[in-house]
């Protein structure tokens, strides 16, 4: 009898805990403590449902989760994504009540490297497998060790521009493909799977990781790739079977149709749109809701290109050349028609290199590669100038200038014009006498040029040598021009007015380089050379792909052989003076001349200042902030990054704040655009101007997300 009731009792127990474990609550939990955590896995298409409590790690999840598909699949890569909060689990010891879910929450089990496509700096597109759970900062450092691009904290994704104008989904289709690149498809990282999808499609192969720090600097004269590149530079990887020319090498715009169909910006606000779509660097591609397969710009986003070296940046060189080539023909920076002619005679040129068979460049001599080493070796790509390998001279005094120039202060109702002054310019000060003889008494004018803003106003044929200046005072900037009567006393004045707007004297090391780089963007302008070396016009030339449609219009009442015809001699008389540059020179001048370009570098953001009534743009730049007329593109005030204290972010009201040593702070809220993107521009180049040759190629990642991220 006892033996009965005991077995009673146990079934009774064993009954009700069965009966327990099937009945759900109203807040969706069993009566024994579970609940259903609902799933989706991606790769199967299949939604699976797991019994867990609350103090199950993700760990537990994903183990139960793959247990119970009973698929044999490599799973590594897989991760939790919590579709609702925008959020990967991937702390995996965090127990589900740690992270806040709870059985209304629906997760993804999906691969955390997902196919991207790429457009690159040269228009192309490149599928890429690229990590979604990574931060963006981290994801653009492994793409660019991918494809051997040095510095990769300069760049970063941005979202693909949409013309207004153009409504038809064909449309857009049709310009995607006629940029298409039959390339690799990259994955990232130390041991990338590349599969081509062009003529060996299909083939898979295993590569070491295409970036070394310790390569070997022999490079080829031609396109500053190192020698034999199908073996030192690319490895074993297919990127050298097939095409090894694919981002080392440029290549020219197959059609004028190619440019009709890309997007323009028409106005400064059309450029400021364009910035609202730089991804954030401090969270993940699927956190910004980007999707597989979508389309991404990698570009240059900081214009602070550090340590050039055509020896290592066959690449990097290239990609930059070429986003600066497409800045020019899509009218993103203006610049003159003299300047456009200069441009095309450069593209031309390097056109012309590049389509040349290597086996030519290959057998250049040793002294034409020291040739190019010693003129690169002052060729140093930075905003602030580079030392040059010349010695110093005298340091104990600070060079001067002194000579007639033309001063021009405009104001409104006025009619005068330049008045002639004798002046000096010392330290960072510009002194005007009425006389030479009176140099020795009080300036009628006198000039600081610390924190002003620096404009070159130039025609070449038409002999005008201008430099307009904007010295900031207390209610915002003097306008001060200067007109020089020689190339020669405009690139001395211009270098050193340059760097004295960064509290710079003529005893700096950069300030002979400068004027050299003047004089050389000037001489690359002019249009007379000896007309016996003039090459006869050729249908190779292609203008209509060389300069910008806005050159174009004004012969439309041309015919249009004449207009050809009359464009082509243009270019090949400015071709005259670049036609000795090598292939890698070619770029480098190019990449020069377009940082010489008034505007270039400043990024455009719409705002509305404090205390101001309408909306005005924010200009950032390597060094400072400048607000601007948003019509007209004026500076009415300039900010510089040397003189800032802090600066904050009021998140809620998308308010951002500076704060100076010596003036008052600034406040704009941002308009149209998350202002964590300013802030992050703002971060973004402080951290840049840490930089320093005697690092390692290290980056400092917590030390850019603590000047970028702001929450984080």
């Amino acid at each position: 009898m006892f033996w009965l009731c005991c077995f009673t009792t146990y079934f009774w127990f064993f009954s009700s805990r069965m009966a327990l474990d099937g009945i759900r609550m109203p807040d969706g939990c069993y009566a024994d403590g579970t609940w259903e955590l609902k799933m989706h896995v991606t790769d199967l298409h299949r939604d699976v449902s797991l019994r867990v409590t609350g103090e199950i790690h993700i760990g537990g999840v994903m183990l139960k989760l793959v247990e119970k598909l009973d698929v044999k699949k490599d799973w590594s890569d897989h991760a939790l994504w919590w579709e609702k909060k925008k959020t990967w689990l991937l702390k995996t010891h965090w127990t589900l009540d740690k992270y806040g879910i709870q059985a209304d929450a629906r997760l993804l089990f999906t691969p955390q490297h997902k196919l991207l496509r790429l457009q690159l700096p040269n228009m192309k597109h490149m599928k890429v497998k690229v990590n979604f759970s990574d931060r963006v900062f981290k994801a653009v450092s492994d793409i660019c060790k991918t494809f051997n691009i040095r510095h990769p904290e300069e760049l970063s994704l941005l979202r693909k521009p949409r013309d207004p104008k153009k409504k038809k989904k064909k449309l857009e289709e049709a310009e995607e493909d006629s940029l298409e690149l039959e390339g690799p498809l990259l994955t990232p990282g130390s041991a990338s799977e590349i599969i081509f999808i062009g003529p060996v499609k299909g083939s898979v192969y295993s590569s070491p990781g295409l970036y070394s720090k310790t390569m070997t600097p022999t490079y080829d004269s031609r396109d500053g790739s190192p020698l034999s590149p199908t073996s030192a530079w690319f490895g074993d990887s297919p990127l050298s079977e097939g095409n090894p020319g694919i981002l080392a090498v440029s290549q020219s715009i197959a059609s004028p149709d190619i440019l009709v169909k890309l997007y323009k910006p028409q106005s400064l606000l059309d450029k400021a749109k364009i910035n609202q779509g730089w991804l954030d660097s401090s969270r993940s591609l699927m956190e910004q809701d980007v999707k597989e397969n979508d389309v991404l710009l990698l570009r240059f986003k900081y214009h602070s290109f550090f340590d050039l070296n055509p020896k290592y940046d066959a690449i990097r060189v290239n990609q930059l050349y070429e986003q600066a080539k497409w800045a020019i023909l899509l009218e993103e920076i203006e610049c003159t028609e003299e300047e456009m002619m200069m441009f095309a005679a450069l593209q031309y040129h390097i056109n012309k290199l590049s389509g040349m068979s290597s086996d030519n460049h290959m057998n250049n001599s040793e002294k034409e590669v020291d040739e190019v080493d010693a003129a690169l070796s002052d060729l140093e790509i930075t905003l602030e100038g580079g030392k040059t390998s010349s010695t110093l001279g005298d340091i104990t005094s600070i060079p001067e200038l002194a000579d007639y120039v033309k001063v021009f202060k405009p104001k409104k109702l006025t009619l005068k014009g330049y008045k002639q002054y004798w002046c000096t310019f010392k330290d960072i000060t510009i002194s005007c006498y009425k006389s030479k003889e009176e140099a020795l008494g009080t300036p009628a004018h006198q000039m600081n040029l610390r924190g002003c803003e620096v404009t070159p106003d130039v025609n070449i044929s038409g002999q005008k040598f201008n430099i307009k200046l904007l010295i900031p005072v207390a209610d915002g900037m003097n306008e001060i021009w200067l007109r020089c009567d020689t190339e020669k006393q405009y690139a001395h004045w211009m270098a050193a007015c340059r760097l004295a707007s960064k509290g710079k004297t003529m005893a700096d090391s950069s300030y002979n380089l400068e004027v050299q780089n003047i004089l050389s963007f000037l001489k690359m302008q002019h249009m007379n050379p000896d007309p016996q070396f003039i090459e006869p016009i050729t249908t190779d030339i292609n203008p209509e792909c060389l300069v910008s449609p806005r050159y174009l219009k004004k012969y439309k009442n041309k015919q249009p052989g004449y207009v050809r015809d009359l464009i082509s001699a243009r270019i090949l008389e400015a071709h005259q003076n670049v036609a000795q540059m090598s292939l890698i020179e070619a770029k480098m001048r190019f990449i020069q001349a377009w940082q010489s370009l008034p505007e270039f570098g400043i990024t455009h953001f719409l705002a509305k200042f404090q205390g101001g009534k309408k909306e005005e743009l924010i200009g950032i730049t390597y060094n400072r902030l400048i607000r601007m007329d948003a019509h007209t593109g004026d500076a009415i005030k300039t900010w510089r990054f040397s003189n800032m204290k802090q600066w904050n972010v009021n998140w809620e009201i998308k308010m951002v704040t500076v704060e100076f040593a010596d003036e008052p702070s600034l406040s704009f809220i941002c308009a149209e655009v998350d202002c964590k993107v300013v802030h992050e521009f703002i971060g973004g180049y402080i951290f840049l101007s840490t930089r320093a040759k005697d690092q390692n190629e290290s980056l400092d990642e917590e030390m850019f997300y603590k000047l970028t991220s702001g929450w984080v």
